[in-house]
């Protein structure tokens, strides 16, 4: 079985606050076998923990959280930038035709900068078959969502919409890593994609923390990177 966390930031994003050898080493040190770096519509990051993967006994997913017209959009396995600010479904089939594949990340969820799509957008996502075929999870479990209802929600959006499900941790700062997490069977990204398009995938839970633990956490992490978030590529 592969266990893969498919959705946190580095200092390439705004609101990241560990590098990507950092990333990498916690990745490693929690047990998963597989990550998505997806960084706020940035790929510099992704793109250097692909290189850096085998070093760390780990494969690297590089992807982007794209900021679409109607909230966020985890896309994942590309290797170019698809722009901000357009349509979903424009940017679902952008995706697809970089020969990537979509998860929805906290749908339906609110909080601090958070830009959740609707259930109504990701129904009609799913109601066409050329983006169907791309948009292929939702993510039912984001483990440092302030919005807990929204996972909730999520979950019975994905069971009423037959939609795999994953869970991620959203991290932004190391220790969040892991928390949530998807198990697949196999262990490479055509065995994630497969179970994805069978809906074989499960959630994993790890500790949950508290929305203090969560805010405090970050906010001081996200004093202490300052200089790494500056110059990512310098950090370590």
């Amino acid at each position: 079985m592969g266990l893969a966390d498919l959705h946190m930031h580095t200092t390439y994003s705004y609101d990241g606050t560990a590098s990507v050898p950092a990333v990498l080493r916690r990745a490693r040190q929690v047990g998963l076998d597989m990550i998505a770096i997806t960084d706020h519509d940035e790929i510099r990051g992704a793109l250097l923990a692909e290189q850096l993967a085998s070093k760390y006994d780990l494969q690297v997913i590089p992807g982007v959280e794209i900021t679409s017209a109607e909230g966020d959009l985890l896309a994942l396995n590309i290797r170019k930038l698809v722009p901000a600010g357009l349509p979903l479904i424009e940017t679902i089939q952008r995706v697809g035709a970089l020969g990537g594949f979509c998860i929805a990340p906290h749908p339906m969820a609110s909080g601090l900068s958070m830009k959740s799509l609707s259930a109504y957008s990701i129904r009609c996502a799913l109601r066409l078959a050329e983006t169907a075929q791309v948009l292929l999870g939702i993510e039912t479990y984001n483990a440092t969502s302030l919005d807990r209802l929204g996972n909730h929600a999520a979950r019975i959006l994905a069971e009423r919409s037959d939609t795999a499900q994953t869970g991620s941790s959203d991290a932004h700062v190391l220790d969040a890593i892991g928390l949530g997490a998807t198990i697949f069977a196999g262990e490479n990204m055509d065995d994630l994609i497969s179970a994805l398009k069978q809906g074989t995938t499960r959630v994993q839970k790890g500790a949950e923390w508290s929305a203090i633990q969560i805010v405090s956490k970050w906010a001081a992490s996200y004093v202490l990177s300052t200089p790494g978030r500056l110059l990512p590529g310098l950090a370590r």
